[in-house]
């Protein structure tokens, strides 16, 4: 696996690579991203992982500085999975002057659920992944679908954009207790850990409710909230929304997921599941 710190680096590389597969994260690698490394490879000769830590898409007050920074074990993750190139610019590299030119996505897909919790979020998530598409110069980007809501907003970007990039969604990993991986597992404390596969059945009881014909969107929302509540969650929300474009569901509409954020002491959870 060859090691780019540059872009110049990284785009000679490109220039000598087919068909190229990219598969942006911000490090501290789990079962999750490799999968997205072992599905890229199907649909490119090359594949290219990137690992930054985007300080534009965390608020003050968020985990930017204590984010987990994992190189060499990710270095080995990615080696043994087979990946060709690795980009791991630094913050200079990747921002040598203020970003002042950002993308704002609209506010009906940016400014609602998680968006409405961290403002700003996915303005520093659409600027650096619209950056990683222009220095890569990629076939196809995977991105993983337990950040579901960051997934529509880079395919939509991708879509009026005319990028010439196929953006590809990979599915959720889960731990064996259905707990969905993520890098901010590893704040949780043995107590929490226990605990925190609660989201992912309740999650599955919404799911099943739906399936079994039920369409009270907003009785099942907040039973959902309740539930978490009462063991303890302080939930931001639980919510049925639309896949496509994460609008509020009619009574006819099909094709929904239902999505959560909430908070297990310290640790802030997402996770979704569709139906």
């Amino acid at each position: 696996m060859q090691i780019h710190e540059t872009i110049a680096g990284l785009r000679a590389a490109r220039a000598r690579a087919g068909r190229v597969a990219l598969v942006p994260t911000m490090g501290n690698l789990h079962d999750g991203h490799i999968a997205l490394m072992t599905q890229a490879r199907a649909h490119a000769d090359e594949v290219v992982a990137t690992i930054f830590v985007n300080r534009l898409q965390f608020r003050p007050g968020e985990d930017f500085e204590t984010y987990p920074r994992t190189f060499e074990a990710d270095c080995e993750k990615l080696a043994v999975a087979g990946v060709d190139h690795l980009f791991a610019p630094t913050e200079a590299e990747m921002y040598p002057q203020p970003q002042t030119y950002q993308i704002e996505p609209p506010p009906e897909q940016a400014g609602i659920l998680d968006g409405e919790f961290r403002p700003g979020h996915f303005r520093g998530v659409a600027t650096v992944v619209m950056k990683l598409f222009q220095i890569a110069q990629a076939d196809v980007a995977l991105f993983g679908k337990k950040d579901y809501q960051q997934l529509m907003v880079i395919r939509n970007m991708a879509c009026e954009f005319n990028l010439p990039i196929e953006i590809i969604g990979g599915e959720t990993v889960r731990a064996a207790d259905g707990l969905a991986l993520s890098s901010r597992n590893g704040y949780l404390s043995a107590a929490e850990r226990a605990q925190a596969p609660l989201l992912y059945k309740i999650l599955t009881k919404v799911a099943d409710a739906v399936r079994s014909g039920s369409r009270d969107w907003a009785g099942l929302e907040q039973g959902a909230v309740l539930e978490l509540q009462a063991s303890g969650w302080i939930p931001d929300y639980v919510a049925l929304r639309k896949k496509v474009d994460l609008q509020l569901p009619s009574a006819h509409d099909s094709g929904l997921v239902v999505l959560a954020a909430a908070r297990l002491g310290s640790t802030r959870l997402i996770d979704n599941l569709e139906v």
